[in-house]
């Protein structure tokens, strides 16, 4: 992360007022915002319950050529029948034209020999280790000896009815005509998982015949698959489908609003997100992993001041994390003590936490490591003592999401170029924002409050976090106050 690099200029952002817009829904008559009830998730209540297959469920009649009748492929029909079903009720509500169901459904094993190999989209599936949308014959396509499997052993079923939801997103976007031959692969690839999270959260409210899920665990385990499947590197000619933050944002537009809302996801809306947000490596030798040292630290601490300057400035102690406080407590590796206004912070331990153990044998890691991994955990802890200075409760989950909202925030601003060396020589690198949304999905200490306890729902910390980074400091006091 630290390092000074030449940006693309700040662009305009979404207004405020269309950006919540989008969010406001009616009970009795009463416009009510979803984000009013902090355990809440996009207006949903959060729920700990089972995610997967439901019991004692008939499976689908529906078939895969060169299927081999196994649990996998029964997986993915079943997966499939439910999302024809979502579409086939959804579909005439916003596009024009009638639905129709894929016309071919082909599974394969990558680990076979080339003479049991079959062909998909004109290409052999020897080795094929993928699962598609085929335009040239209107199919879907997946391995089941090594894909879906692993989605499966790593992020559990729902991982594997994501994938197909996304696959089946490309369907719809050609059947509608939304998108064509000329529009960019980001576009297609943002609107399909964006259509994913519309599907997703058909199956969040219990409408879908074959699964049910959570809107704790379940649905973060979703989301971190989504990370996991991220572009890695954005300099890859082959990144088309979009960073994990990008990939994150775009389901969660689709959750919280709908396929109406996914339809809106161009190139320009696209750009409207980015804005000056890093996007490449370039002479960046480090590729945006620096070690975390005292001196990037007080680096940090000049930022936050001149970002989100307050009246009475907390102290550093960088020699640990345990320090004696009678109205916190201690949340290694970086802990803030309200009574005394000190972060206290142990160096060593978040280093360690902002250690990139990612690699070419881990293709899909549980969690995405990084140094902003760790810097997000600090920056958390200076938000507390903004909300202090403020008047503002230091406990409760209101609290823990401004933390992670007003953490965006300064995430934002370290991506602007021409800020003053003396207001911290420090910057952030692309690939970041990816490890801050992974971090805000496993243990959520970013999004915690001064008790170190934070909401269940992954979803809502990264939403508070992207409010953040996207929409600025007005956001966060609308929608966490």
């Amino acid at each position: 992360m630290p390092r000074v690099r030449p940006t693309a200029l700040v662009a305009t952002l979404l207004s405020i007022l269309v950006l919540v817009g989008g969010c406001i829904r009616v009970v009795d008559g009463r416009a009510v915002s979803v984000y009013d009830d902090p355990f809440k998730v996009a207006g949903l209540p959060t729920t700990s319950g089972p995610s997967g297959p439901r019991t004692g469920v008939p499976d689908s009649t529906l078939t895969a050529t060169n299927g081999d009748g196994g649990a996998v492929d029964t997986l993915a029909l079943n997966a499939v029948d439910d999302i024809q079903t979502y579409w086939r009720g959804e579909f005439g509500k916003e596009f024009q034209g009638e639905f129709k169901p894929v016309e071919k459904l082909l599974s394969w094993s990558a680990k076979a020999g080339r003479p049991e190999s079959v062909e998909f989209c004109k290409e052999s599936t020897y080795r094929l280790v993928n699962a598609a949308f085929c335009r040239l014959d209107n199919s879907i396509g997946w391995d089941r000896s090594v894909l879906l499997p692993t989605m499966e052993e790593t992020f559990g079923k729902m991982s594997v009815v994501m994938v197909l939801a996304h696959e089946y997103g490309h369907a719809v976007q050609t059947m509608a005509k939304i998108v064509g031959a000329k529009d960019p692969v980001i576009v297609k690839e943002q609107q399909a998982d964006c259509f994913a999270g519309a599907f997703m959260r058909h199956v969040a409210e219990g409408k879908a015949k074959h699964f049910t899920i959570n809107t704790s665990d379940g649905l973060n385990t979703v989301l971190a698959a989504t990370v996991a499947i991220r572009d890695s590197d954005p300099d890859d000619p082959e990144s088309v489908h979009g960073s994990a933050f990008e990939r994150v944002t775009a389901v969660q537009i689709g959750f919280t609003d709908g396929p109406k809302a996914c339809k809106g996801i161009d190139q320009d809306e696209i750009d409207q997100r980015r804005a000056n947000l890093p996007q490449s490596f370039s002479d960046d030798n480090g590729r945006g992993e620096y070690p975390i040292t005292k001196q990037t630290l007080v680096e940090l601490t000049k930022a936050l001041k001149a970002i989100l300057p307050i009246d009475h400035e907390p102290t550093y102690d960088y020699s640990r994390a345990k320090i004696n406080c009678p109205d916190g407590v201690v949340t290694e590796p970086v802990s803030y003590c309200p009574a005394a206004n000190t972060i206290a912070t142990d160096i060593p331990g978040l280093a360690e936490r902002g250690t990139s153990t990612s690699g070419a044998d881990d293709p899909l890691p549980l969690k995405v490591t990084g140094d902003y991994n760790g810097y997000i955990v600090f920056i958390s802890r200076y938000t507390l003592a903004v909300q202090q200075s403020r008047g503002q409760s230091l406990v409760g989950a209101k609290t823990g999401l401004r933390a992670a909202c007003l953490s965006g925030v300064v995430t934002g601003k370290l991506a602007e170029s021409g800020r003053p060396v003396d207001q911290g020589d420090i910057k952030l690198a692309a690939g970041d924002l990816d490890e801050a949304v992974s971090g805000l999905l496993t243990d959520g200490l970013a999004a915690s409050d001064a008790q170190g306890k934070t909401v269940p729902s992954g979803f809502s910390r990264v939403e508070a976090f992207r409010a953040g980074v996207l929409n600025g400091e007005s956001v966060c006091a609308a929608r966490y106050s």
